[in-house]
């Protein structure tokens, strides 16, 4: 009978991200499908672990629109997420509830916390640091880079990484016991930093031959764009997957040894 609360809860946000245009058709699908399975996993303290992941993220990229819009050139999609930057950002707390339920352990539950703090410090870290008046520097030569470049950071996007990490952490020091607070932030905020390095070293850039512009996009102003660095798969969904997963891994070790 669970299932069916977590199917209808999960959908209920869904069709909320929906309306709002947080989330588009095949988003709202997806996010369904991740929330009941976290909702299977870890209960109803799960979801709404997720749902504080979603709503704040939500409500972030809501704030500064206007300047936002003038950096959407840049990047490859707009802040209607689709079902792949769903799963990029949801699919490894998923696949942690998932695995929980077949091999039950407490070790499972900081894995899950980890998971949804480092997409929460690396979705604030995007949309508050991009609202910082200082120009951001790249992370692999703190050279300035125009805003809304990828690999680099801002004395207020690092600080909001953080704290969107901590956020998440706290969260779960509140519903489950013997959760330590700045393990969980550290490693959360260990993820944004992996994504600002992935995306300066491995991520994709274009320029369009028209305009000029250093962009994520294989098209603008109506033309394809010439690739100037980075590899051509990897996009900013693949560079939250890698993000994510490194600094999970990075506590996994460090547990056993």
């Amino acid at each position: 009978m669970n299932e069916w609360q977590y199917i209808i809860v999960s959908a209920i946000v869904a069709l909320g991200g929906w309306f709002i245009r947080s989330l588009s058709i095949s988003g709202a699908i997806a996010t369904i499908i991740v929330g009941t399975i976290v909702g299977i996993g870890f209960s109803w303290n799960g979801l709404i672990l997720l749902g504080l992941f979603f709503v704040s993220s939500s409500m972030w990229s809501k704030i500064g629109k206007n300047k936002k819009k003038k950096l959407m050139e840049k990047v490859e999609k707009g802040e209607c997420r689709d079902y792949i930057q769903v799963f990029a950002n949801g699919g490894l707390p998923a696949l942690i509830s998932f695995l929980s339920l077949f091999h039950p352990s407490p070790f499972w539950l900081p894995l899950f916390l980890i998971s949804v703090a480092a997409a929460n410090a690396d979705t604030w870290a995007s949309e508050i640091g991009i609202l910082s008046k200082q120009p951001p520097r790249l992370l692999t030569n703190f050279k300035k880079v125009e805003a809304g470049t990828s690999g680099a950071v801002t004395l207020l996007g690092t600080a909001a990484a953080f704290f969107g990490a901590a956020f998440i952490a706290a969260a779960g020091a509140v519903q489950w016991e013997n959760i330590s607070v700045m393990t969980i932030a550290f490693f959360g905020w260990l993820g944004s930093l992996f994504d600002t390095w992935f995306g300066a070293v491995w991520q994709a850039v274009y320029r369009c031959p028209i305009c000029g512009m250093q962009t994520e996009r294989k098209e603008h102003c109506g033309q394809k764009t010439v690739h100037m660095k980075g590899y051509r798969f990897v996009n900013n969904d693949v560079v939250n997957v890698l993000s994510i997963a490194c600094s999970t891994l990075i506590y996994v070790v460090l547990s056993i040894f």
